[in-house]
């Protein structure tokens, strides 16, 4: 099956966790402004379709997208806040409403996400990934082409064995797909008035024992700082903050997954030589445009 490139974006980088309530989304948007503020065009995509946070981390809770055309195609607009691109179901539901939706008409709405936007030219593109390893999961990691992943955990055993069972999922043996490292979020708690003193809330040394586990790095360890909370609560962008620790563990973070990027093989496009523009016989026949070249499923009609 060959997988979809999206128009215009170079690099995909996912966000994963194998349980919620780590910080896995603050990790993405954060990942996002950092890469934007070392100059690179850079996108994000909310792909917790059934919990959608980031517009309410941006500060752009209660907006809808518009849409527009582009070579004969309707796409919607990307949100943009602080440098950042982005796009979440959260922008076509009513705030606060439960999304409740069956796995084929939720894989259906992500990729309306990915493909059906204007992203324009993009050098990285982060995703949320949704809690645990499912079918939203699956089917971007099936249909796009995707660099590599990101895990995110708190250091406590339970959050450790959740997020072991997410940094299996992109293994070798299951879905082959480049693991860039482990981040531990929450990893120490030190006071405004000391901070040079420590408290491990949460335990100790789970991310290390993860990246040693699956052969990858500690990305970094992010402490626990009242400025996280405030900042996705108030849609404020946490690296104007001025948190030293933070902005430290991001700029790691960001670099070292552009450098990993470099060394990773270039996945050749598919071959489209034999198209004969047969949409009958295509299984995306209704999105179908009949020029290969362009095609957004990359499919042999």
């Amino acid at each position: 099956m060959d997988k979809i490139s999206i128009k215009g974006v170079k690099n995909i980088i996912v966000v994963a966790s194998g349980k919620g309530g780590v910080g896995k989304s603050m990790v993405a948007v954060n990942l996002a402004i950092t890469l934007a503020n070392k100059g690179y065009k850079t996108a994000l995509v909310d792909a917790d379709i059934y919990g959608p946070s980031i517009p309410k981390m941006f500060g752009l809770e209660n907006y809808y997208v518009g849409v527009r055309e582009v070579g004969g195609e309707k796409l919607m607009i990307p949100m943009e806040q602080y440098g950042v691109k982005f796009n979440s179901i959260g922008f076509m539901v009513e705030s606060g409403t439960a999304v409740i939706w069956r796995a084929p008409l939720a894989s259906g709405a992500l990729a309306q996400l990915f493909a059906k936007t204007d992203w324009g030219e993009i050098d990285y593109m982060v995703v949320d990934f949704p809690p645990g390893t499912g079918d939203i999961q699956i089917s971007a990691i099936q249909q796009f082409r995707i660099k590599g992943a990101v895990i995110v955990t708190t250091p406590q055993v339970l959050a450790v064995n959740d997020a072991r069972k997410g940094a299996e999922m992109f293994s070798p043996e299951k879905m082959n797909v480049h693991l860039f490292g482990i981040v531990e979020n929450m990893a120490w708690f030190s006071p405004k008035q000391h901070p040079d003193e420590q408290y491990f809330l949460f335990g100790k040394g789970g991310g290390e024992k993860l990246a040693k586990e699956f052969n990858t790095k500690l990305l970094a360890q992010i402490p626990l700082v009242q400025e996280v909370g405030e900042s996705a609560e108030q849609g404020a962008n946490l690296m104007e903050q001025g948190n030293p620790a933070l902005v430290y563990a991001f700029n790691k973070i960001a670099d070292e997954v552009v450098e990993q990027i470099k060394t990773l093989p270039v996945e050749p496009e598919p071959d489209l030589s034999q198209c004969k523009h047969n949409p009958e016989s295509c299984q995306h026949s209704s999105s179908c445009n009949h020029d290969c070249s362009s095609c957004a499923h990359h499919c042999k009609h």
